[in-house]
């Protein structure tokens, strides 16, 4: 299962950068956790602009990072891997890593050997969801974050629509238990 983060695992102030303004949405650790329990790949997928844009540093991002990971932690959930974009095409060019593009889910594939076809992508943007229908997977927006304003594109895209990452838990543990990320 791929997760975005700002605005799915944790609220977004816009350009999170400071470790102690981590806040997890209500429910996340606990969605994610039954994740982990079911036997499930959690794996934060993520633009960070804000490198590009210079508003913060990969170190700032890495301590954002660690500190979610400690958060999850205290409630027995945690993330199986990490990939994200510091690109913008605005301040770096084009790139194939930012999401609505493929690399960062190709590269978690080849480093957890995933099987695309099988992966949910949830989050609470078109880009966070697009990739599942250019990978054959199954895309699930979540209205928590940016996500009311994205329901009809999301819909265009083929995802289904949930209120939350609990939501999106729900739809992915009911619908197959025995699918796996």
């Amino acid at each position: 299962m791929f997760l975005d983060r700002d605005g799915t695992i944790v609220e977004d102030p816009g350009y999170l950068h400071d470790p102690t303004a981590v806040r997890l949405l209500p429910g996340a650790a606990r969605a994610i956790r039954r994740l982990n329990e079911a036997g499930w790949l959690v794996v934060l997928v993520s633009n960070q602009s804000g490198i590009a844009r210079g508003l913060y540093s990969e170190a700032d991002y890495r301590a954002v990072e660690r500190r979610l990971a400690e958060l999850l932690a205290a409630q027995g959930a945690r993330l199986d891997a990490s990939f994200f974009c510091p690109h913008h095409p605005e301040f770096t060019g084009p790139c194939l890593c930012r999401k609505p593009g493929t690399k960062l889910f190709e590269d978690a594939r080849t480093a957890l050997g995933i099987d695309l076809h099988r992966s949910w992508f949830v989050g609470d943007r078109p880009s966070d969801v697009a990739p599942a229908r250019q990978l054959g997977g199954k895309g699930l927006l979540v209205l928590s974050g940016e996500g009311e304003r994205h329901r009809e594109q999301a819909r265009t895209l083929g995802a289904r629509i949930v209120t939350d990452l609990t939501a999106a838990v729900d739809v992915i543990l009911g619908s197959d238990p025995d699918r796996r990320l």
